[in-house]
């Protein structure tokens, strides 16, 4: 990989981090309902349950590049088609965080960190994302260990920073969403990238 795709990748999962989605709910709930390391702890299983899932992708897209070329290419097609109705439905969709409130009980870190973990590996769309993402930025072909390790950090530090982030900033996190201004202007935001990245994806290809 090289830096421009490092940073391209980079920012893409940073972005879709970002983006208020039930990882992001459950992260702020567990903040306020059980305290920052329950929310920290959640994001520590989002964070497992993202590397399963690049594993899986980057080793099942390689096989298929170097057997069935014409799939890879078809592959690709469909994911930039799933990036553009992201983006669509982002720009679209409504709010899922104003149900969120503070509350004084204690928490299990465990059972927040298997809540983080189970939410990550049920939801069929994360899987989808990296289908999509990787073809975009990642020769398969060319693909080296450390170019793995590399793009395992860039989740790392993307998705556990940004989960993180939202863990410490909970009860702000929850009372700028109740006016729902910051989270739709976010939304749309991430939306329309998407939308840039699934026709970048079909324009290369």
């Amino acid at each position: 990989m090289g830096a421009v795709e490092t940073i391209s990748l980079f920012l893409v999962m940073a972005i879709g981090a970002l983006i208020p989605s039930s990882s992001v709910v459950l992260v702020v709930a567990r903040s306020l309902s059980h305290g920052i390391p329950n929310g920290i702890s959640v994001s520590l299983g989002i964070i497992l349950g993202d590397l399963i899932f690049i594993v899986l992708v980057i080793f099942g897209l390689s096989v298929i590049a170097e057997t069935m070329g014409w799939l890879f290419l078809a592959i690709k097609y469909i994911g930039a088609a799933y990036l553009i109705w992201l983006g669509y439905t982002l720009l679209f969709s409504r709010s899922t965080m104003n149900k969120v409130e503070p509350s004084s009980q204690k928490g299990n870190l465990v059972a927040s960190f298997l809540a983080g973990l189970f939410l990550t590996l049920g939801d069929v769309k994360a899987i989808f994302f990296y289908i999509s993402l990787f073809p975009a930025f990642i020769n398969l072909g060319e693909l080296t260990f450390i170019d793995i390790l590399v793009i395992m950090l860039i989740d790392i530090v993307t998705v556990g920073g940004v989960k993180i982030f939202y863990a410490f900033s909970a009860e702000k996190v929850a009372s700028i969403s109740k006016g729902c201004g910051l989270e739709n202007k976010t939304r749309k935001a991430a939306g329309g990238f998407m939308l840039g990245v699934g026709s970048y994806i079909i324009v290369k290809t």
